[in-house]
């Protein structure tokens, strides 16, 4: 059985090493048993060892040897009212934080957003709105930018991204930051062209089955 303290840690230094995220800034958390377990707050991920990850139960409480990130609130908040969700990524990814500090939301511009949910013509994805680091008014923000969705941008900060597991949230963040960057170049360009509410109903339906082998 794989050490769960370890695989997050892994999924952190993946994070910066994908270029998603730098130094000790974001945060992961998979979900356990008795609640989750986050990344320590202000430690770069190459100097963690498993046992400076911190335990944070259904409660909010927080037991290890260091202080859980700084945003363990909307943490503790996505996994309440997101029972799918098995591991969070939060990072300050650059081209999804130009976005998030010009407090735009990314439109369907292209059909691989379905990926982050949505129904139809509403499947773009959302810009919490900005509220002080590590508050409950930004957990409460993000957990409603997420509403029917599996990432948001945060006003003048980044992005969350969660999935059912590590690896799958890793990945979700990767491919959410190239759209971000994708989108950022298709703005210089002008307006966007978006895809129709009838095509991207179709996309999302077909999501349903994305990536099975059975």
């Amino acid at each position: 059985m794989s050490d769960p303290a370890a695989e997050l840690l892994a999924t952190a230094r993946a994070m910066n090493a994908a270029g998603i995220n730098r130094g000790a800034a974001g945060n992961v958390s998979a979900r356990t048993e008795w609640g989750f377990l986050i990344t320590p707050t202000g430690m770069a991920y190459d100097e963690c060892e498993p046992e400076d990850t911190v335990k944070v139960g259904a409660d909010g409480a927080a037991h290890g040897r260091r202080k859980p990130s700084s945003e363990w609130r909307f943490h503790h908040d996505i996994y309440a009212a997101r029972p799918e969700a098995g591991a969070i990524i939060h990072a300050h990814s650059p081209f999804a934080t130009a976005l998030a500090c010009q407090r735009l939301e990314i439109p369907p511009f292209h059909y691989m957003i379905a990926r982050f949910g949505g129904q139809g013509g509403d499947c773009g994805v959302r810009c919490a709105a900005y509220a002080t680091f590590g508050t409950q008014e930004l957990s409460d923000a993000v957990v409603a930018a997420l509403r029917e969705r599996r990432a948001c941008l945060m006003a003048h900060h980044g992005m969350v991204v969660f999935g059912a597991s590590l690896k799958e949230a890793l990945a979700l963040a990767v491919e959410f930051e190239t759209l971000c960057e994708q989108y950022w170049r298709v703005l210089q360009l002008g307006a966007p062209q978006l895809l129709p509410a009838d095509e991207m109903a179709r996309v999302i339906g077909k999501f349903r089955d994305y990536g099975r082998q059975d």
